[in-house]
């Protein structure tokens, strides 16, 4: 039987699917079942269901110990009568009446219990992805995506099951061991004390094995994550796996990582078998020489063989329960460490935020942007400036090309003026406002961005196309289109507009992708517009149609375009040319085509020789 089991009888034996090896070396944790407040707080937000899944519980541990009782009856009153049938069918009617309270009360705490379960649980995952979705690109950096995904997955499911079921056990347990017990000391009171001299000699190895148990298991859902973070970067790249021919490869890797898991999970069966061996052997052993000498007190006439046989009964109910809260505290512990995970998302704090007193940006927007001396580092890379008092200002509508080789920083510049990161030093201002001063929202309001990857929702082409604004009416959508040169490709899906893309888009060749990405910057109609190479993914014919789209939305706007090509920049106000994260030189294109530096020599190498390759 598992616990999840709905008939109180049932013994909770959890399969432990999520637990692992702990680390080497690693300093044991104290596991503590503190971690599980946040998860009551939670619960006690529907105080009705919680009230009315207690009030089956009671009913029915009530009814449970009711049933011996009424064999009690039975034997004591019914047989004892002379075995008159019409008496004995009286007592048989009061035991039916018990069981069907029994399994009408064992549905509803099922039912209460189980939504209060699935109702936390979706109100966690409500709560975690609401906090994931402020916190700022460096907070990625340093927790990988696929680790929280997989909190989000599989600490959630054990917090389910301890809702839903665990604590349910749990309380039904301890309620079956206290009621029982007094039952066995209305039935025999010496049989009774003899039994709970058993119980510190049950706690002992309990104690110690626990122990050993939390230390074996105090890093398995790190494990479990790793493994799941394992498969989705797998089948992800799988046509790199594919190309290179890894498939051998990586299920080798992913066999060394499941048989890891398996090794700890046998140390940890092994440990759980001896433990419920030993309670075992001292519950019930303890129980047949309790039952022993209550045998030799109905020979005598001491004890009646109804209450003898109640007292076998309830006896049972008890040990059972001692039993079953063994295993439901092992399981109270891997949910008190999955709340503790899933505590440490929903309680992060985000580094990039709107100050007290947010300053408003001015109305019109005029579209300048100002970096002013500004220094900055990434968090994973704190001895490496990717800027070094870096000062560019951009003046309303104009277009500023930013050249340079691969780590110049120019992708940085990016990052902060859509303040996913503050720098070290320095300022960074739109339209003369800090943009420290500013919430981030209103900050990114006034920018549109078109990625040098096209990065699409697995959704339909309508909702990635209106994800620059979230508001606007097909007609809109389709100008968007015509202006990035997507109509036509759009117009001959199956569904036009509500033809779903697959995930990540990749029912669309890369330069449709690039399109759609670009007719979402034109619905964002925002001041400042950012190009990350935004023809990368183009073939010639649609490079030229969609930079002249581009150079369309481009007039009035403030533009800054991130180019590999140089061809492509050849016609903007100003070209900034950068390198180890400062301005080396600037200027227009022939101005620093013929001053003989940095720029003189990649157009060189580009113009020259077309086919060496991006700069």
């Amino acid at each position: 039987m598992s616990q999840t089991d709905p008939t109180p009888e049932a013994l909770p034996v959890v399969t432990r699917l999520f637990e692992g090896e702990p680390e080497e070396n690693a300093t044991p944790k104290r596991r503590s079942l503190g971690p599980l407040r946040m998860i009551f707080a939670e619960a006690a937000k529907y105080p009705d269901k919680v009230a009315l899944a207690f009030l089956a519980l009671l009913v029915t541990a009530a009814a449970t110990l009711a049933i011996p009782a009424g064999f009690k009856m039975i034997i004591d009153r019914g047989f004892a009568s002379g075995g008159d049938p019409a008496d004995i069918a009286r007592w048989f009617r009061y035991l039916l009446m018990i069981v069907g309270v029994l399994a009408l009360g064992t549905a509803l705490r099922f039912y209460f219990v189980s939504w209060i379960g699935e109702r936390v649980v979706a109100d966690i995952r409500l709560k975690v992805h609401a906090n994931l979705l402020r916190q700022e690109p460096g907070f990625y950096e340093e927790n990988s995506p696929k680790e929280i995904s997989s909190r989000m997955t599989s600490d959630t499911a054990i917090i389910e099951q301890v809702v839903g079921t665990t604590v349910s056990v749990a309380l039904r347990n301890i309620l079956m061991a206290i009621g029982g017990a007094a039952y066995l000391f209305y039935l025999a009171p010496s049989l009774t004390l003899g039994m709970l001299l058993v119980i510190p000699a049950v706690v002992i190895p309990i104690t110690v094995f626990g122990r050993r148990l939390r230390n074996v298991s105090r890093t398995s859902q790190d494990r479990v994550a790793d493994v799941g973070a394992m498969v989705t970067e797998v089948l992800s790249a799988m046509k790199i796996v594919q190309s290179f021919n890894q498939e051998g490869r990586e299920t080798s890797r992913f066999g060394e990582a499941v048989e890891s898991i398996f090794s700890v999970a046998k140390r940890r069966i092994l440990i759980r078998a001896v433990m419920t061996s030993i309670i075992i052997l001292l519950i019930f052993g303890s129980i047949t020489l309790l039952m022993w000498r209550g045998a030799v007190g109905v020979s005598e006439g001491t004890i009646s063989g109804g209450t003898i046989a109640a007292f076998v009964i309830t006896g049972g109910l008890v040990a059972g329960a001692f039993g079953a809260l063994t295993e439901v505290y092992g399981d109270l512990l891997r949910g008190a460490g999955a709340a503790s995970r899933l505590n440490e998302l929903l309680t992060a704090q985000p580094m990039i935020a709107a100050p007290a007193r947010a300053q408003s940006l001015p109305t019109p927007a005029r579209g300048s942007l100002s970096f002013r001396n500004v220094t900055f580092r990434y968090p994973t890379r704190p001895d490496a400036p990717a800027l070094k008092d870096f000062t560019l200002e951009v003046e309303p509508g104009e277009t500023v090309a930013i050249v340079g080789p691969s780590g110049a920083g120019k992708s940085t510049i990016f990052q902060l003026a859509e303040r996913f990161y503050d720098p070290q030093a320095g300022t960074v201002r739109i339209d003369g406002i800090p943009l420290t001063q500013v919430d981030p929202a209103e900050v990114r309001q006034r920018i549109a961005l078109v990625p040098q990857d096209g990065v699409l929702f697995s959704a339909d082409a309508r909702d990635n196309l209106r994800y620059g604004n979230w508001d606007a009416s097909d007609e809109q959508i389709w100008e968007a289109a015509r202006a990035a040169n997507a109509e036509r490709f759009l117009r001959d899906l199956p569904d036009g507009l509500d033809t779903f893309l697959g995930e990540d888009g990749t029912r669309l060749s890369g330069g449709q992708q690039q399109r759609i990405a670009i007719a979402r910057a034109v619905l964002r109609d925002a001041p400042i517009l950012l190009l990350d190479e935004a023809t990368s993914a183009l073939d010639a014919e649609s490079e030229r149609l969609v930079q002249d789209a581009l150079e369309h939305l481009m007039q009035g706007r403030t533009t800054l375009v991130i180019a590999h090509r140089l061809a492509t920049v050849r016609a903007a106000d100003r070209i900034v040319v950068m390198e180890d994260g400062q301005i080396v030189e600037q200027g227009t294109h022939a101005q620093l085509s013929t001053a003989g530096g940095l720029y003189a020599r990649l157009a060189k190498l580009q113009f020259d020789h077309p086919q060496a390759g991006a700069a």
